[in-house]
């Protein structure tokens, strides 16, 4: 790995951070992403170790270094995950019996300031969807894959890793695999199913540029881009943020908004909170129940601009 080039970092500890790369993903089922993530985080602890073993480390000598990094103003978001990046690294040499101790066990992480998380109105989204043309067969990809989103509230890594294998449209249903490899069945209502199964039969084919090299078997990709490969979440994020420029919708809108506004429009409708967690694919049930916030700060607004003693 590229790591292995950097100079000044104990050798020993950059061995044990290729192991724990190993395990997040083989035993911990994490993302791909989160590695990445997990694995900047400990290098960058490590290049300030520099020659100092991380097994050798004391709980001084680690709350100097988060004291350091303090100096950038990092977000609290940023500054826990690296907080939780070192202590699951130390938490694996002590599970290896590197280390007698973790020397970041008292050490807590900034509490995190809570926002509401942003959601679009349906009008807002009806404007989005029908602005997407459809007269090409990427335009055609585009619209299914936001219907898509908006009637199941998946993620857009989720959507994009949906394989042939995933779906069971005869039954509304798809199988998609979350954060930790966690496998969920979602719903799909029929407009985004008449989308999805018409983009099948119609479309998928004409995106690409090798139409005779493409597979559609089991684990072969629903959405594809020109050359017939997986479609990537981020060239999702950008065909989205076109769409939302060229309407001028005064907001800044992701893929992940849709998913907030699924969950939204569930509960303002009397959708059970267990349920849009399980659809949703949270393991706690306190990461669903932000949503009811919006609904009653959503409901206080139309209070307070409909009733005559507000």
């Amino acid at each position: 790995m590229w790591y292995n080039r950097v100079m000044g970092v104990n050798e020993l500890s950059k061995s044990y951070l290729r192991d724990f790369c190993v395990y997040l993903e083989v035993e911990r089922n994490f993302s791909q992403h989160t590695i990445r993530a997990y694995n900047s985080d400990i290098l960058a602890y490590l290049i300030w170790l520099g020659e100092t073993p991380a097994a050798s480390v004391n709980h001084a000598k680690v709350k100097e270094y988060l004291l350091f990094i303090q100096k950038f103003n990092y977000s609290k978001t940023s500054l826990s995950r690296k907080i939780s990046a070192i202590r699951t690294f130390y938490r694996y040499l002590y599970r290896e019996r590197v280390v007698e101790s973790n020397p970041i066990n008292s050490i807590h992480s900034p509490k995190k300031s809570k926002s509401l998380p942003k959601f679009l109105s349906g009008g807002e989204i009806e404007q989005i969807l029908n602005n997407i043309k459809i007269d090409t067969p990427a335009g055609y990809r585009n619209r299914a894959i936001l219907e898509l989103l908006y009637a199941t509230g998946m993620r857009v890594s989720e959507l994009s890793n949906l394989n042939f294998e995933n779906l069971n449209l005869e039954e509304n249903e798809i199988t998609v695999f979350g954060k930790g490899s966690k496998e969920r069945i979602v719903l799909v209502s029929n407009r985004a199913k008449d989308f999805l199964e018409k983009y099948i039969k119609f479309a998928r084919n004409m995106v690409t540029e090798r139409p005779g090299e493409l597979k559609s078997d089991g684990t072969s990709p629903v959405f594809i881009n020109k050359t017939g490969f997986r479609l990537q979440p981020q060239t999702i994020r950008m065909v989205l943020k076109e769409i939302v420029h060229k309407i001028e919708l005064p907001k800044v809108v992701t893929p992940h908004v849709f998913r907030h506004s699924f969950a939204t429009k569930l509960l303002e409708k009397g959708a059970d909170l267990r349920v849009v967690q399980e659809l949703l694919g949270h393991a706690s049930i306190s990461n669903t129940q932000i949503y009811t916030h919006v609904s009653t700060e959503r409901l206080k607004m139309v209070y307070d601009k409909t009733h005559p003693r507000a």
